[in-house]
């Protein structure tokens, strides 16, 4: 153990502990724009530093381990003096439109210069940098806001493992940029938008949907227009953290009213199409079963775009391993634009479709051309516009919705019903439950125990790179695996390749914790709620009077009046795709990977 006094207090810490975290432990909290806890600790922010008594120079209190006998302030007039200046100095290089930010009220770099009475900076010279950057892309970076903090650098490269952003030059002119001299578009970034929720401002945002959305409400719909709405199971456990709303007030009846009083036609939840996925993807993986010589192993979940772009990105060999079903959301749209329209008389191409999602690569997704789109020679495209958690709320705020106040309402029909299966999806490990949990009845003509038989492979709060169980199902093994994060996935996918470990079916989410944790989701600063949402959403299935995606009454009738059976013939053209129609550029210094 260690004695240090840190601003009088006399303190005990073990060997190894840094200034930061002793000052936390005695309920001091050190300021921080660039620190992350086990990824980044490299002090370039300095607003972190304290005066340690022998010292001549202010130490950074992220990096700086506590000595015997150390005498620390961490908030004495020097110190306070040294942050002021130093945000100072980051407000001459940024841009301070604040009223028009995205992040204005929920920026690190705004609410620590309130705090510390950040006063006239423009006594130094400002030099905002220039932005070039395409706007029309979904990820979105702006030079005049970035403080160099680095954390976007850190979260690609140490949790990611995709390495699309690095420091570049040198001295004061050190920034960031993307790696290896590369164009943004000719990099192979997956739009997971991790690095969007660890960015203490808005340097990094998804690109903002939200006028086209509120346009669609207005001359759009005078046109004969339909505008039909559908909302991920991860959205309802997270949307309410943005008016500070509890679960108990901000639920999915309570949200589809909203949406409805935005001016939505139909208003629709995606874990009817969460549902669907699961007749497809799972028949197919027992198909895949039944005839193992004819297929590559093992096979791979394809509802997270993430993941998707990681695949074709890093190990394009390994695309036929992906299920070719599509994702919930564009099977939404495909079944809206197919099977709902003509329920309602409508032209598809009178349909437009939009997604709320905790997620920016679906932005992305959305654009990805398809063989099977519900009509490609017409140009009909599953789903028009996606949304992120954080946009839908934008809307919210921005057309004066009273939330707490309004009625709950239920989602329309038939595209409204789901099951508690459908809702787990939106955690790491779900859609792995959900598929096993209808494949057993499939196989054995018996439900499962909901809340044991596969619990297993329920990875929140996992600390192991990826989890692994085995079940003997009607004499037939399945051995699973589950995955969150890139970084991770890459573990796994590399352990698959040298013949290390043997899996039939795997779920990958490119984000830590899943949907929960989503890109899109609301940013907390230096918090990591997917846990929280996580615990919501198995509440959700524990509550749920359905918790079987076979059992879902309105996917019953879809199959009995239109599609026939899963993966028949219509159910393929309308629910799977061509995982090989999608070509993404490799990262030069990730090829060995690629080989390997």
């Amino acid at each position: 153990m260690v004695n240090v006094t840190i601003n009088g207090i006399a303190l005990q810490v073990e060997e190894g502990t840094t200034i930061l975290d002793a000052a936390k432990s005695a309920g001091m909290n050190i300021p921080t724009l660039c620190y992350m806890k086990q990824y980044s600790d490299i002090g370039a922010c300095r607003i972190c530093v304290v005066e340690v008594e022998g010292m001549h120079h202010l130490q950074a209190a992220c990096n700086t381990v506590c000595q015997e006998g150390m005498v620390i302030h961490t908030n004495n007039p020097r110190v306070r003096e040294s942050r002021r200046t130093t945000l100072e100095l980051l407000l001459t290089q940024h841009n301070v439109e604040c009223p028009s930010c995205e992040r204005n009220g929920n920026c690190e770099l705004q609410r620590l210069s309130s705090i510390y009475t950040v006063g006239d900076h423009r006594k130094y010279k400002k030099e905002l940098p220039e932005n070039d950057w395409d706007q029309t892309l979904p990820l979105i970076r702006d030079e005049d806001k970035c403080i160099k903090c680095y954390r976007c650098v850190q979260v690609c490269s140490k949790i990611q493992s995709m390495n699309i952003w690095d420091m570049v030059g040198s001295g004061m002119h050190t920034t960031v940029a993307v790696s290896d001299d590369r164009k943004f578009p000719n990099t192979d970034c997956t739009y997971c938008g991790q690095c969007i929720t660890h960015c203490p401002t808005n340097a990094l945002h998804a690109r903002d949907d939200t006028d086209k959305v509120v346009g669609l409400m207005g001359a759009v719909k005078k046109k004969g227009k339909t505008v039909v709405v559908q909302v991920a199971p991860a959205v309802r456990v997270g949307w309410g953290e943005e008016f500070g709303l509890s679960p108990e007030v901000a639920t999915e009846k309570r949200l589809a009213a909203a949406l409805r009083r935005i001016g939505f036609d139909y208003v629709f939840d995606t874990n009817f199409s969460a549902d669907l996925t699961i007749m497809e993807e799972g028949n197919e993986f027992l198909k895949r079963m039944k005839d193992k010589d004819k297929y590559k192993w093992p096979m791979f979940t394809s509802c997270c775009p993430g993941w998707v772009r990681f695949c074709k990105g890093q190990y394009p060999d390994m695309t036929d391993n992906l299920s070719t079903a599509k994702s919930p959301m564009q099977m939404f749209g495909a079944v809206t634009k197919s099977y709902f329209a003509k329920k309602i008389g409508v032209d598809p191409k009178d349909i437009i479709c939009v997604s709320i999602m905790p997620c920016t690569a679906k932005k992305a997704e959305l654009d990805i051309p398809s063989i099977n789109d519900a009509d490609p020679e017409e140009g009909v495209k599953d789903v028009d516009i996606s949304l992120t958690t954080r946009e839908l709320c934008r809307i919210f705020k921005m057309t004066q919705l009273d939330i707490a106040s309004l009625p709950e309402e239920n989602f329309d029909s038939p595209l409204g019903s789901g099951t508690g299966a459908a809702v787990i999806f939106g955690t790491t490990g779900g859609v792995m439950e959900a598929a096993l949990r209808t494949c057993y009845y499939v196989m054995t003509g018996e439900n499962p125990n909901a809340d044991e038989t596969f619990k297993d492979v329920r990875a929140m709060g996992s600390d192991k790179p990826w989890i692994h169980a085995e079940y003997n199902v009607a004499g037939t093994k399945v051995r699973a695996a589950v995955v969150n994060g890139l970084g991770n996935t890459r573990k796994l996918i590399r352990a698959i390749r040298k013949g290390e470990v043997e899996y039939d079916f795997v779920e990958v989410m490119a984000c830590p914790g899943g949907c929960v944790g989503g890109g899109g989701q609301p940013i907390h600063f230096n918090q990591e709620l997917a846990t929280d949402r996580a615990k919501a959403i198995y509440t959700i299935d524990k509550n749920n009077k359905l918790r079987f995606s076979h059992e879902n009454p309105d996917i019953i009738d879809l199959y009995n009046d239109y599609l026939g059976q899963p993966c028949g013939e219509l159910a393929h053209h309308l629910l799977h795709t061509d995982q090989h129609g999608w070509d993404l550029p490799h990262s030069p210094h990730l090829d060995a990977d690629v080989v390997e």
